[in-house]
Parts: C-alpha cells; sequence; structure tokens
C-alpha cells in the first residue's frame, strides 16, 4: 500500500489543521483551554484524515490510520501508561504520597523556606512522576505556609509548579519521559543521564535565587507523622529505573509493594487495592484515547507526505546538527503551545523529532532530552496550562501573577539552548531494542 518514496505535501496537514483549530481556535474563542475537550479535537482531526487520505477506499484507509494507532510503540506506551496509573494511584490510596510529602517538609531548612518547598517540590515530582499531582499535593501546604511567614503566595506557588516541572522532566514514571523515550527510540536511563547533565546546575541556580528571595522567613509548619515503610516503594522504584530494570517491570513491581505495604499497615483492604489500581488506570483513560487517535492521525500524515514536507521546510537552511537541534526544540514548543499539554506535544512532535535526529546523526538520547526538556519548558510558563491554572486556583492568585517568580522554567529554557549552542553533553547511546522498553 506504501508508496515506495513519499512525496512532500502540505495538503496532508489539514488533519493537523483542523486539529488546531477545533481545539486551540475554540478554546481562545471561549476563553478556557478545556471547553473543548482534547479527544473530541482529535477525532474530528482522524475522521478528516481518513477521509481525505489517499491509498484505496474507505476500508483501507481505516486500515491505515488503525496500524498507525496499533503502532507497537504506540501499543507498548498505552501498556506503560496503564501500569503508571495504577502504581500512582495504589502509592495514594495507601498513603505513600503524604509520607512522602511530611518527610520532605520536615527536613527542609527552616530560615530558607522558599527553597525547602522547591526541593520538597522536586523529590516529589520526581518519586510520583506527574506535575499535577505535586502542585495538587503541595500548593496547599505552601499556600499556608506564605499565610504564615507573609511570604508572596504568588512566589510560592511558582516556587511549587517549578519543582513540579522539574521531575516532570526527569522522573522515570513521567508521562513526558515515557514518550520522549519511546519515540527517540533510547534507554530511559540514557536519556536521565544527558537530561540531567542539563538542568542540574540549573535547579540548583534556582535554589539559590529562591534561598536569596525567601531567607529570613520562618517555617511555622507542623509535619504529620512519617511512616517509612511507605516511602519505601518510591525509593525501590527509582533505585530499579536507574539501575536500568525494564520500566514495566519497575511499575509492576511498585505496584505490588504498594499493595501489599498497604495491607499489612490496613490503608486499605484487598478491594481497596484492587479499586485504587483500576481507578489509576481509567484515570490514564483519556491519555490513552489521545494516544491511540493520535498515532492514526499522525500516520495518514505521515504517508501522505506532510512529516516530509515539514522535515523538508525546517531542514532546508540547516547546515549542522546545532540547526536541526534547534528546529526539534521549534517543533515541540510550538506543538505544546498549541495544545497546552506536554504529553501530547510530545507524541505529536516525537515522530518529526525522530527524522530530524537520524538525518542530522543525533543521539536519541540527545533528541529524547531536548523534546523533553522543551515541552516543559513551554508547559511550565504558559498562563493556560493545567500547571499554572490549578496552582493559581488553590492558592487563590492569578496564572499571570505566578509567572514571574517561575525561575525554573525560564532557566530550563535558557539551559537548553546553552546546551545546544555549546554542544553540550557529549552524547553517544544505542536504541533501546526495537519492542522492548528499558528503564
Amino acid at each position: 500500500m506504501k508508496p515506495e518514496k513519499i512525496q512532500p505535501n502540505p495538503l496532508a496537514l489539514i488533519p493537523l489543521a483542523v486539529f488546531l483549530i477545533s481545539y486551540l481556535a475554540v478554546s481562545l474563542a471561549a476563553g478556557d483551554f478545556y471547553k473543548m475537550p482534547i479527544t473530541v479535537a482529535f477525532v474530528l482531526s482522524s475522521v478528516v484524515a481518513v477521509w481525505m487520505s489517499k491509498g484505496g477506499g474507505l476500508h483501507s484507509r481505516i486500515e491505515l490510520f488503525c496500524k498507525g494507532a496499533a503502532n507497537s510503540n504506540i501499543m507498548l506506551m498505552v501498556m506503560i501508561f496503564i501500569l503508571a496509573g495504577a502504581f500512582a494511584q495504589t502509592a495514594k490510596a495507601m498513603g505513600a504520597v503524604d509520607a512522602t510529602v511530611n518527610l520532605t517538609l520536615a527536613i527542609l531548612p527552616g530560615n530558607v523556606l522558599a527553597a525547602g518547598v522547591f526541593l520538597a517540590a522536586c523529590v516529589i515530582s520526581v518519586s510520583v512522576g506527574t506535575s499535577v499531582g505535586t502542585i495538587v499535593a503541595l500548593t496547599p501546604v505552601a499556600a499556608g505556609l506564605s499565610a504564615q511567614t507573609g511570604i508572596s503566595p504568588a512566589l510560592m506557588s511558582a516556587v511549587v509548579v517549578s519543582g513540579a516541572m522539574f521531575g516532570d522532566n526527569l522522573s522515570f514514571i513521567s508521562d513526558t519521559t515515557i514518550v520522549a523515550t519511546r519515540t527517540q527510540g533510547c534507554k530511559m536511563s540514557d536519556k536521565f543521564k544527558t537530561n540531567v547533565s542539563i538542568v542540574m546546575p540549573f535547579a540548583v541556580l534556582t535554589t539559590i535565587i529562591y534561598v536569596l528571595i525567601g531567607s529570613g522567613a520562618q517555617s511555622a509548619f507542623v509535619t504529620g507523622d512519617i511512616p517509612w515503610i511507605k516511602v519505601l516503594p518510591y525509593f525501590i522504584v527509582l533505585a530499579a529505573a536507574v539501575m536500568g530494570v525494564n520500566v514495566m517491570v519497575v511499575l509492576l513491581g511498585g505496584t505490588v509493594l504498594c499493595g501489599l505495604i498497604g495491607l499489612l499497615t490496613g490503608a486499605f483492604d484487598v478491594w481497596g487495592w484492587t479499586t485504587s489500581m483500576g481507578a489509576g488506570i481509567n484515570g490514564m483513560g483519556e491519555l490513552i484515547i489521545v494516544t491511540i487517535l493520535a498515532g492514526g492521525m499522525l500516520e495518514m500524515i505521515r504517508y501522505n507526505g506532510g512529516l516530509a514536507w515539514i522535515i523538508q521546510k525546517m531542514t532546508a537552511r540547516i547546515r549542522s546538527r546545532k540547526g536541526a537541534e534547534l528546529s526539534i526544540a521549534g517543533v515541540v514548543s510550538f506543538a505544546n503551545l498549541c495544545t497546552a499539554n506536554n504529553t501530547i506535544a510530545l507524541i505529536m512532535a516525537g515522530p518529526i523529532a525522530k527524522e530530524i535526529a537520524q538525518r542530522f546523526h543525533i543521539a536519541p538520547n540527545r533528541s529524547a532530552s531536548l523534546l523533553d526538556i522543551f515541552s516543559c519548558f513551554v508547559q511550565g510558563i504558559i498562563p493556560y496550562g493545567a500547571q499554572l491554572l490549578m496552582a493559581a486556583s488553590l492558592s487563590g492568585v492569578s496564572p499571570v501573577g505566578i509567572m514571574k517568580y517561575l525561575y525554573y522554567p525560564y532557566l530550563l529554557g535558557v539551559g537548553a539552548l546553552l546546551a545546544i549552542w555549546l554542544g553540550f553533553p557529549r552524547t553517544h547511546s544505542q536504541p533501546a531494542a526495537d519492542g522492548a522498553m528499558e528503564a
């Protein structure tokens, strides 16, 4: 069915335009980026993709769409999302999130509260793998500390968002890490090593900035009990992931360990455990649906020459790897601005980035790292993204008011551009084996 050589064709991008109009334009007109469900926007664009595609009759075009939707990379991401949802919700029901919050707050330096909350948000977000979950857990605490110490609530909210985006970018169980590594075909451990060498200096610099801004305020909170056994699963999951254990094994093992600890501590019974796993899996439903629809739509766009046209235009004047890396950064940043969802942006930009990376001999872990960094940079500063909207809602300040204190996301973007300019770090890696997702 496929032609031997795909010719660049800008008309193949019409489904993408339909998505942008139905989601971005409608949301802007309504003044609310959550009025138009992103699943509906993808359904509309997918219907258009099948309707206008070449490749034979309707049945053949639908088969092509399903082939893209059922791509092994897409299906593996779906399985990982399922296990990540089960693990995250089981850990929360067992009390691991509360225990981790209490642990990190208990060790905060009392006279550098803002920096301490930033570090707490970093630890929690790396542990739980979700920026929104970190914001939900920690923003009410930060708002209370603001009221007790006189520190600006906008500053404290920004501190939480900054730390949350740090973990969203680096966590082994984060949606963005999973998608970035899978679309580029690299190991999570390789991407992590590349990623952390770029972002860590700016995380340290952000900590120093928050120390200077928030110095003099005394901590006035009282932490709850810290049941260490409930924090154990996060340490084990992180250690196993760093050691290179397959991510599906890590998530499955983490879910079982959380369940057993929950049973032993009386946090839930067997049925409470299964209910938690079910709730976590169901919570991934929208992301799974969007991933499948996006896979099918992007296959139609690729088959009809849309991706070839984008790559042709973006690489026409590129003469170096630096230019190619900047184009990767531009693709995912634009997608994120349009969707206000860094995971979806990565799903859409990943195939384009991989083509560019292969053409200019960019290591898969390098392209995966750049994709993840720039998606988190954009997601962390847009006032209509879920992170800032959630933080603003919980703290009672405006998203725009929070933006001026988002030092880490801004430094993250600057740091990534410097890494491209300096060619740092030098990256060498081999793609993960087909059909095998390694942590």
